[in-house]
């Protein structure tokens, strides 16, 4: 293997993949100083040589926060990237896709000095996401599981209100009723399913548990999930996904991260606004609309100015819309209580700066 004098490589991109890591190293003049191919294991032995604080990019994946780490503790400037904002570096644009030509993409989106990056997670950060990925996966497989009793009983003639309480309060006694057109395997399909749930309604426990336990011993997590349409689902993944609060400038730009303000597509000095941009976390984005949709339609029980807002804003533009608008008004709100250390109050008026 090659070996990079010291100090000649000062960006580094990085495509990775699960065997083979494909590495595009510049010079300060922005010369190709290597492009290759590495085999996973060989990648951090390649690393190692590089000069202190040369930067290596990637983009964003399941592992990019696994190798930033190793990267930061060689004392490298590691740094990723989103991947949509990779895509228009690359010279041969979408029809010239492949590992060397994205590696070079991600090295030349790393050099701009308007380019964000994603801060690295810390283990802790992402051990509680792991939290929070299982337990929606567990959800979509109750839901499944749920669905899947209803299809099989109505194939019997047997069918009952929506929800899955009231499934759940008649099902075991549908399975002993004898006088129904179940046959004995069909009883016991059922019984075998009716098994699934419970088990599947324990794991979801279990990781509502650990949530828990994480909104009650992280400060964060506490004055996080004081705002309105913030519980401690949301108030954890959202600690658990930024960590410092204190990289974005303002909340509005929060927001946009999160993918809460609307898509623009203006010229001439003609602004167009459409609907939410989507980006980000699409995780934490949902929790925060489904808080907010739950928010802005108990709005009218309570006399805060949020809530009357929240109110005034629905008759004016419906639900859903105030429902979003809630949802991005509450990330700014999010971004404010974490920086500046704040109790949240739901009847604050901010004030726009002299000259803004």
């Amino acid at each position: 293997m090659e070996k990079i004098t010291r100090g000649q490589a000062v960006r580094v991109g990085v495509d990775l993949a699960k065997r083979v890591i494909q590495v595009h190293a510049v010079d300060a003049a922005g010369r190709v100083v290597r492009s290759r191919a590495l085999a996973r294991d060989k990648f951090m032995e390649w690393c190692v040589m590089l000069p202190a604080g040369c930067i290596v990019a990637m983009e964003a994946s399941s592992s990019a926060h696994h190798w930033a780490r190793k990267l930061i503790g060689l004392g490298l400037d590691a740094r990723i990237i989103s991947a949509q904002l990779v895509s228009p570096y690359r010279s041969e644009g979408a029809t010239g896709k492949n590992d060397a030509n994205d590696a070079a993409a991600i090295c030349e989106a790393a050099s701009r000095p308007t380019m964000r990056f994603i801060p690295v997670k810390s283990i802790e950060q992402q051990s509680m996401l792991c939290v929070h990925r299982l337990r929606e996966g567990i959800k979509e497989d109750r839901t499944a599981c749920i669905n899947r009793i209803r299809g099989l009983l109505a194939e019997f003639g047997l069918v009952f209100a929506k929800g899955a309480r009231e499934l759940q309060g008649v099902l075991s006694d549908v399975l002993e009723d004898a006088t129904n057109e179940l046959g004995t395997l069909a009883r016991l399909t059922l019984q075998r399913a009716q098994s699934q749930w419970r088990e599947l309604d324990e794991h979801l426990a279990w990781c509502d548990e650990r949530i828990a336990a994480h909104a009650k011993g992280n400060d964060a997590v506490k004055a996080a999930a004081t705002l309105l349409g913030v519980g401690p689902v949301t108030a954890s993944a959202a600690v658990a996904t930024v960590g410092d609060f204190k990289q974005f400038k303002n909340g509005a730009q929060f927001g946009a991260w999160v993918g809460l303000t609307p898509r623009q597509h203006s010229s001439g000095g003609k602004s167009h606004l459409g609907g939410i941009t989507k980006r980000g976390d699409t995780y934490l984005r949902t929790l925060l609309i489904q808080g907010a949709k739950s928010a802005v339609m108990t709005a009218h029980r309570r006399q805060d100015k949020i809530s009357q807002w929240a109110v005034a804003l629905r008759e004016r533009s419906g639900w859903q819309k105030a429902a979003v608008a809630l949802a991005n008004k509450n990330a700014r709100i999010l971004w404010a209580v974490m920086t500046r250390g704040e109790a949240f109050d739901a009847n604050h008026l901010s004030v726009k700066p002299a000259g803004a």
